[in-house]
């Protein structure tokens, strides 16, 4: 792990505080049983979460909080492979540990909380098949995977990376949450698919698949020289 500590650690703070925030606002601030409208909220809070931990700890790791992003920046050419799997891991470990935290708020709740009825902000599809969420879920990671290189690619990072990428996410949870719960991001499905089991567990695997895979293509077109950002 060696000098990689500091870059790890603050993958485990970003993603964790991702899920965190972001599926609070489904499940404690209410937005996941005001749909549509409430897809708004969704959006806009998981987005702005994206952007806020871009300025806290983009300078220390990049902030990646994403597998998938990950996977688009390593399959550039513009990390190791080493460095990419301590990443995952690192996403992954924070993306349990911000649905256990929300677990633990949401048992507080008064009346008591029934987790496996009532969700921890999981995703899922069911009012679609599953070729149409995993077509949602892999379009869904191109697009943010090959905005975020483009941003910050070799002919240099603009200083509104962070807010471009943030509304990037949002716009994509604005068009894909009916479909695939637009998570583009297989950290931030498993963590709260763990703690609600059932129907989010055995769906888990398309997301920590298909994102993932999108976002090695998005690296590869780049890389390529299909796409030149």
């Amino acid at each position: 792990m060696g000098g990689n500590y500091p870059k790890y650690l603050a993958e485990v703070f970003g993603t964790a505080v991702l899920v965190l925030v972001g599926c609070a606002s489904i499940v404690a601030e209410g937005f996941g049983a005001a749909a549509p409208i409430g897809f708004i909220g969704i959006g806009m809070t998981f987005g702005m979460t994206v952007t806020a931990m871009a300025f806290a700890i983009g300078p220390v790791s990049g902030c990646h909080l994403n597998p998938s992003v990950t996977a688009a920046v390593w399959a550039s050419g513009r990390m190791s492979t080493n460095d990419a799997i301590g990443y995952i891991v690192a996403q992954l470990i924070g993306g349990i540990i911000g649905a256990g935290i929300l677990y633990i708020i949401m048992t507080g709740k008064s009346g008591g909380y029934n987790v496996a009825t009532s969700g921890l902000g999981q995703n899922g599809w069911s009012s679609f098949s599953l070729t149409s969420a995993i077509i949602a879920e892999f379009v869904g990671t191109l697009i943010f995977t090959l905005v975020i290189l483009a941003v910050t690619g070799s002919k240099g990072s603009t200083p509104m990376a962070g807010l471009i990428i943030g509304l990037t996410l949002m716009v994509i949870h604005f068009a894909f949450i009916p479909v695939s719960g637009a998570s583009v991001n297989g950290a931030r499905s498993l963590g709260p698919a763990l703690f609600v089991g059932g129907t989010a567990l055995a769906q888990v695997w398309m997301y920590l698949v298909v994102p993932t895979i999108a976002g090695a293509v998005a690296g590869w077109l780049i890389k390529s020289k299909t796409l030149d950002f």
